[in-house]
């Protein structure tokens, strides 16, 4: 892992180690989405039939799992594996459940009551990727804030394996979060499917879930279509981000990047840190990981766009984090909490010594859908929220038309709008011949 002070940077310099691997022949990647999703648009089924063979190698009998497939999944795990899951499925569901928001109802004035509802979206897809690793996770993650928001209609798609068959450890967590149905369609094509209905497939609302860059650039292309699907935000490969001082373990450290580092060639681990010496001790630590760890190839193509960074202090170390905004940010220092009101802009933290980040993947509570690619400046991961609508309701009695309808019918003029002015009016009138 290369190793950089911090201080000897230029500003350009700085830019290109903070750089993001980006996918090659974006250009490229959107065409093929693009004639993907018209081509299951106009083709349906028989289009996802044929880009599954294509694709992923295999000619489906069935578009979707069938209940002995489901069964034969439930026999095919171990009790400590399905127990695994609900213990997950529980924390993920403690935590959602507490973010409920009790309706909202205030009278701003006398006479004018405005309120906030919540109502669930009516149906979500959930997109669950395979490919080198199957993500039992991404359906705890993504299910369990569907089931808990009060969604009617819930269906995950996911890429089938050689034998046609969903991974056992996704369906079984599909059927512990309440899913019975799954779509055994990937990539660009099974976000087409989702966003616009086939023969077989209903059309959802929204679409949710981690996908590669196919998946990541369909999603855009139908959100930036009224008839298509709505999203939960943009995402690119998995990255984190570790602040670390000198009383940080080395081999804690090298094994928190190595973890978000597996996931992909073009993931990325970030280290800055006040120590020259850890860092030392961590490259050869990561060194040493790397080769006991089963996915190598994956690792050293990551650990290629990984950096240590060596910065004067925890300050800069904070301002560099929330300048890059990472997917996962680590924060391994002695006090770790003091610094938590400086993190403006991270998708989740972890705190100390104690708190890996595979929790978060797995079974702490929290989501693990987050923005990668800087987009935490601006998103949040997903929630509640993100299942969920809020409408707005307003009611004036007679009194508090006759107090707040002049300053509406005021507002409208200022902005040249008569009509609304009138609809106003008209009502005032009404009240004063009353």
């Amino acid at each position: 892992m290369q190793i950089l002070d911090w201080q000897a940077l230029n500003p350009a310099a700085r830019r290109t180690v903070l750089a993001r691997p980006a996918p090659e022949a974006r250009a490229a990647i959107a065409a093929t989405v693009a004639a993907i999703v018209a081509k299951v648009r106009a083709a349906g089924d028989a289009a996802l039939l044929s880009y599954t063979q294509q694709f992923d190698g295999v000619a489906l009998a069935e578009l979707f799992t069938t209940p002995a497939e489901f069964a034969r999944a439930r026999e095919s795990l171990g009790k400590e594996q399905h127990t695994a899951l609900e213990r997950a499925i529980a924390n993920v569901s403690r935590f959602h459940a507490a973010q409920q928001l009790a309706p909202l109802s205030l009278e701003t004035e006398p006479g004018v009551i405005c309120e906030r509802i919540t109502r669930p979206i009516d149906a979500v897809g959930l997109y669950v990727p395979a490919g080198s690793a199957p993500l039992p996770s991404a359906v705890i993650m993504l299910a369990v804030p569907a089931r808990l928001a009060g969604v009617t209609r819930r269906i995950i798609a996911s890429p089938p394996g050689r034998d046609g068959d969903i991974n056992s450890a996704v369906l079984v967590a599909a059927e512990l979060c309440g899913i019975d149905t799954v779509l055994k369609v990937g990539g660009a094509q099974a976000i087409a499917a989702l966003a616009y209905g086939t023969e077989s497939v209903a059309k959802v609302d929204k679409i949710l879930g981690p996908g590669n860059a196919w998946v990541t650039a369909a999603k855009q292309l139908v959100a930036s279509d009224p008839a298509g699907a709505a999203i939960d935000m943009p995402a690119g490969p998995s990255e984190v981000l570790v602040i670390a001082d000198e009383t940080a373990r080395a081999e804690f450290v090298a094994a928190d990047l190595l973890a978000q580092a597996e996931h992909d060639p073009l993931s990325q681990a970030i280290l800055l840190t006040t120590s020259g010496e850890l860092a030392r001790q961590v490259a050869m630590a990561i060194a040493r990981q790397i080769t006991t760890l089963s996915r190598q190839q994956i690792l050293r193509q990551s650990i290629a766009n990984s950096r240590c960074l060596v910065v004067p202090n925890l300050a800069t170390a904070l301002s560099i984090s929330n300048d890059y905004a990472p997917e996962h940010l680590i924060l391994a220092t002695v006090r770790p909490r003091e610094l938590l009101a400086a993190v403006r802009n991270a998708g989740s933290v972890f705190l100390g010594t104690w708190s890996p980040e595979p929790l978060g993947d797995y079974c702490s509570g929290t989501n693990h859908v987050l923005p990668t690619f800087g987009y935490a400046r601006a998103h949040s991961g997903v929630s509640l929220d993100e299942f969920q609508k809020r409408i707005t309701v307003q009611e004036l009695t007679p009194d508090g038309l006759r107090s707040l309808g002049p300053t509406a019918a005021t507002l409208a003029r200022l902005e040249g709008l008569d009509a609304h002015a009138s609809a106003v009016d008209l009502r005032l009138a009404a009240l004063g011949a009353a």
